[in-house]
């Protein structure tokens, strides 16, 4: 196992609002739900997949990224924690990005996303195929969004 926070409370919780809001909005499980929360959260973090998610903010903080997540944008979890989401995309990529999020708020959910983002030390990929989902807590009340790929490529440095 990997050594994450996949045991402690609020990241077993913003773990379910990922793994329920994909369910109720797509149909079908992200990945494996068996077991209690916390294998969950672990399995979910441990994934071969990328998964990452945003808050509500006006400038929304990323508040969740799994071991795939963490190695694509070069970051440790403190670092991706504290990243606002707008710049996992570079500037000239920003507007594509905020239309991206306008559709996924007015639909639910995408799952034809592609375009190019950033990680922490400027190392551009193309992701293809993302799924971005709203987000919602156990109140149903916004929670933010989330989105996963499998399919990626790297372009070399900013």
């Amino acid at each position: 196992m990997t050594n994450t926070p996949c045991q402690q409370p609020e990241w077993i919780e913003q773990t379910q609002i990922i793994l329920n809001s994909y369910a109720e909005l797509l149909g079908r499980e992200l990945i494996d739900r068996d077991g209690s929360k916390a294998e969950q959260s672990q399995r979910l973090f441990d994934a071969p997949f990328v998964v990452v998610s945003h808050n509500t903010a006006d400038d929304p903080i990323l508040n969740y990224g799994n071991h795939a997540a963490l190695l694509l944008w070069e970051a440790d979890l403190k670092t991706l924690l504290q990243m606002p989401s707008r710049k996992t995309a570079e500037p000239v990529h920003r507007d594509e990005r905020s239309e991206l999020l306008r559709r996924v708020t007015e639909n639910g959910f995408i799952d034809d996303y592609q375009g190019i983002r950033i990680s922490a030390t400027g190392q551009r990929f193309q992701i293809d195929q993302a799924i971005v989902w709203n987000l919602t807590d156990s109140d149903g009340n916004p929670a933010g969004q989330a989105a996963t790929f499998t399919e990626w490529e790297m372009l070399g440095y900013a």
